[in-house]
């Protein structure tokens, strides 16, 4: 299927791997033009090269620390002056510290609300008015299923997750008309880095091993593993998608069937 995304132009946060680097890759394949921002360095660099190298698209990096406050304003400027214009925002950044929910910290609070609200929110909204005048634009967040099944060592992240997710479902119907569109994907145990970190922390915490605490969890997964990133890649470039213009305030789980409750 085309998606009709061809010489469109994304900026996706947190790229140099992972649930971003996949979003992007997908986003290439369909023919972007593309601006991958995360904290930088080689890693970054490297997956903007091979994302050149294997989709012959046009790819620029910005580096910068979504948990820092001038950092939105920076990013927002830095993709239009390299793109032109940002027609997709792909909302996405690596999750804060695990910790008792009932011990929590005033400093790690004001960051990780920084990280994954304040940060995402401060740019969609400086890029927003330039999709609406065009009359088309694209943001999708890439969330946690922690949004709608909180982890008990997962406080900060679900609660500035949950922030965002309540904004993003605040806009949604004011600029659908305009012709942009806004949705989130939740992850469930997809296998990257961040939930091989989660499977070792909760082994500490067990006095076990990780690969035990993953055979524990895949058993519990209806469809028996976790999840490859490009599976929710391929959603994300779905929802960016011209055939997705009529979906907009969504928030879907890409998890195997992990969360049971109704939305």
């Amino acid at each position: 299927m085309d998606l009709g995304l061809r010489g469109r132009t994304a900026l996706v946060g947190g790229a140099s791997a992972g649930l971003g680097r996949a979003s992007a890759e997908r986003l290439a394949g369909e023919g972007c033009r593309l601006a991958l921002w995360s904290r930088g360095g080689e890693g970054l660099e490297r997956a903007a090269e091979e994302i050149r190298r294997t989709y012959s698209v046009e790819v620029v990096t910005i580096a910068g620390d979504a948990a820092e406050p001038e950092t939105a304003a920076r990013v927002a400027a830095e993709a239009t002056r390299a793109l032109g214009q940002v027609d997709i925002l792909v909302l996405n950044a690596g999750g804060p510290p695990t910790s008792d929910a009932t011990q929590t910290d005033a400093a790690e609070w004001r960051r990780s609300f920084q990280l994954l609200a304040i940060t995402p929110i401060e740019l969609a909204t400086l890029l927003l008015p330039g999709m609406r005048e065009r009359g088309w634009g694209r943001i999708v967040a890439i969330m946690s299923s922690g949004v709608r099944q909180p982890s008990p060592e997962l406080g900060y992240s679900s609660a500035g997750r949950s922030a965002l997710q309540a904004w993003l479902k605040t806009i949604a119907p004011e600029v659908i008309a305009n012709g942009v569109t806004v949705n989130g994907v939740l992850p469930g145990r997809l296998d990257t880095a961040r939930v091989a970190s989660l499977d070792r922390a909760r082994a500490e915490r067990a006095g076990t091993t990780p690969e035990e605490v993953r055979t524990k969890l895949e058993a519990s997964i209806p469809a028996g593993r976790y999840g490859a990133p490009d599976e929710l890649g391929a959603y994300v470039a779905w929802l960016c998608s011209d055939p997705a213009r009529y979906q907009t305030g969504t928030f879907v789980p890409i998890d195997g069937g992990m969360l049971r409750a109704l939305p």
